[in-house]
């Protein structure tokens, strides 16, 4: 058992299992930690707000067990995993709350100027779905990382436009940079398990810095929130 262990941690799985636990529970920490206040505000805000994190504590969740076959198997890639039906069962349901955590996050952000969201959430399921089985049905790497820069940039493009309307002034500018700053790291996340090999020498500070960002968020929230 040590030497599993032992082997784990010196070939760099440690870290991964490590990071992806933090970042978990700093997700349902945000997740439970909002619970209180959006019973009894009703925030669309904060609900589509609680609902990212919790949809990223579970894309986070399947990322590590894409990073365990991949490193326990010594596979290149989770489409090359025998039984071959297994890969992209996880790819699918990686890349599906991959694109809800998203989604969610820019539903929090756009509730106030799309009005009623309950049908838009529906079609993001849909979306997820669809860009889930496609990259799937193809099995092809690029194209995965392609769908989640372009995902990234337009989500990008819409967090602008909605501070540009927002007018909050240095408060406001705060909040939407730490979301600009937690796409950026959750696209170098997803381009990072998809890749493997993808900027191993930045890999972590990369990683420490996404820490600090869901390490900042939870401070954020559990100080207005007060205990959990």
């Amino acid at each position: 058992m040590r030497e599993i262990a032992g082997h784990f941690f010196a070939g760099g799985f440690g870290t991964e299992l490590i990071y992806a636990f933090v970042v978990i529970v700093c997700s349902l920490m945000v997740y439970y930690g909002t619970k209180e206040l959006y019973e009894l505000s009703s925030h669309k805000g904060i609900k589509y707000f609680r609902q990212a994190f919790l949809f990223f504590a579970i894309a986070y969740f399947f990322r590590s067990f894409i990073k365990f076959i991949v490193f326990y198997f010594d596979v290149h890639e989770i489409f090359d995993f025998s039984p071959r039906a297994l890969g992209p069962v996880i790819i699918f349901f990686f890349m599906y709350f991959s694109a809800m955590a998203v989604f969610y996050l820019l539903c929090s952000v756009m509730w106030k100027k799309w009005g009623d969201n309950s049908k838009k959430i529906y079609i993001f399921h849909f979306l997820a779905f669809i860009i889930s089985l496609v990259g799937v049905l193809f099995r092809r790497i690029w194209l995965h990382v392609g769908i989640n820069i372009f995902m990234f940039f337009l989500v990008v493009v819409i967090v602008c436009i909605a501070y540009k309307d927002s007018k909050k002034g240095k408060k406001g500018l705060n909040l939407y940079a730490i979301y600009l700053l937690l796409l950026l790291f959750w696209i170098l996340n997803v381009i990072g398990v998809l890749i493997p090999n993808f900027l191993p020498t930045f890999q972590i500070m990369i990683y420490m810095a996404s820490l600090g960002v869901f390490l900042m968020i939870v401070y954020k929230v559990l100080k207005k929130a007060g205990p959990v």
